[in-house]
C-alpha cells in the first residue's frame, strides 16, 4: 500500500480539516510563504485532539527507491507531534519559521528559525510549537510502519496491534 494512503488513516476530514487549512492559510499569508501544490495531510494521529496532538504535513517527495523524503511540517501554537522513534529513518529538522520545543535523546531544547537538528534512528523524540511553527524535514523515506509511537492509542505504525485477536 502507498505510504501516503496509509497516513490518511490518522487524518482529519470534513469541516474540521477545512477549518484548520483556512487558519493555516492565514498564517502562511502573514509569513508571506506558499506551500507546494500537494494535498496536505491534517493529522490528529487518530486521537481526536488535533489542536493538542497534531500537525499539518506537506509531502514534497517520498522517494522510497531513491532513498529520500522531504516534508514541510506545520504546527499551531501548543500543538505536539507525539513521542515516537524510527528504526530505519534518519531525519534532519530545519526550523523555517517560529520556535519549537524538541525533546530528543533525553534532552529538551528550544529550536529557533535557522536551527537544524539531526535525529538518529532509534532515538525517541517529540516536538511542540511555541507559537505557530514551520519545519522542513529532510529524511530517509517515510514508511508508516517505521513509526513507533509511545501512545498505544495511536492507530498506526509499527507497534500498533489493531482491534484483532
Amino acid at each position: 500500500m502507498d505510504e501516503l494512503a496509509k497516513a490518511l488513516g490518522i487524518c482529519l476530514r470534513g469541516p474540521q480539516r477545512q477549518s484548520a487549512l483556512v487558519t493555516l492559510a492565514r498564517q502562511l499569508e502573514t509569513w508571506q510563504l506558499r506551500m507546494p501544490a500537494v494535498e496536505p495531510l491534517v493529522l490528529d494521529f487518530g486521537l481526536g485532539e488535533f489542536y493538542k496532538t497534531g500537525l499539518i504535513e506537506y509531502w514534497i517527495a517520498n522517494e522510497i527507491a531513491a532513498g529520500y523524503c522531504g516534508k514541510f511540517l506545520f504546527l499551531f501554537d501548543g500543538q505536539t507531534c507525539p513521542r515516537h522513534h524510527h528504526r530505519t529513518k534518519l531525519e534532519t529538522f530545519f526550523i523555517v519559521k517560529g520556535r519549537v520545543r524538541m525533546d530528543y535523546d533525553g534532552r529538551r531544547r528550544e529550536l529557533r528559525e535557522g536551527d537544524a537538528l539531526l535525529v538518529e534512528c532509534g532515538k525517541p523524540h517529540e516536538f511542540s510549537a511555541l507559537g505557530p511553527a514551520l519545519i522542513l524535514e529532510i529524511s530517509k523515506p517515510c514508511v508508516v510502519d517505521d513509526n513507533y509511537f509511545a501512545d498505544p492509542r495511536i492507530p498506526i505504525g509499527g507497534n500498533y496491534r489493531g482491534a484483532g485477536p
